[in-house]
């Protein structure tokens, strides 16, 4: 009986949940062609700005992330710093913006909001300490 009404209430946030997926994901898919176009321009090498920007692009961007290795590697050709592609990739991954009236509606606006902000901090952090780690190692 208890697994027939946990079976019913998951196909009911579903049903609720499906038509908020899908307009984000044509949203997101109308719009992240645009903000790609801008990333090499507003990166300007230095280690604090370019966190906070590459984790700010890659909050907005959404998509699988796998997808966001092919475009920090192309972020990277066109001259990006490390820094900001890392932060780039960590807040892609972790970060959802796109995904916030979703979480919200599932999980609750202070969670939701909470954990993004977190994740977005800790996104800049693991960036900067990474290329810090990549340096010292380098100089080894």
């Amino acid at each position: 009986m208890k697994n027939k009404q946990a079976l019913l209430r998951s196909l009911n946030l579903f049903k609720t949940s499906l038509p908020i997926m899908i307009g984000v994901l044509l949203l997101v898919n109308l719009v992240n062609p645009i903000f790609q176009k801008f990333y090499p321009v507003i990166f300007s090498g230095n280690f604090g700005v370019d966190s906070f920007f590459g984790a700010l692009a890659g909050s907005i961007s959404f998509g699988i992330p796998v997808t966001s290795f092919v475009v920090g590697g192309e972020l990277i050709e066109q001259g990006v710093s490390l820094v900001a592609v890392a932060a780039f990739i960590l807040a892609w991954s972790t970060v959802g913006v796109a995904m916030l009236p979703l979480e919200i509606l599932n999980l609750g606006k202070k969670f939701a909001v909470v954990r993004n902000l977190i994740c977005f901090i800790f996104s800049i952090l693991i960036a900067i300490l990474t290329v810090i780690t990549l340096n010292f190692i380098n100089i080894l």
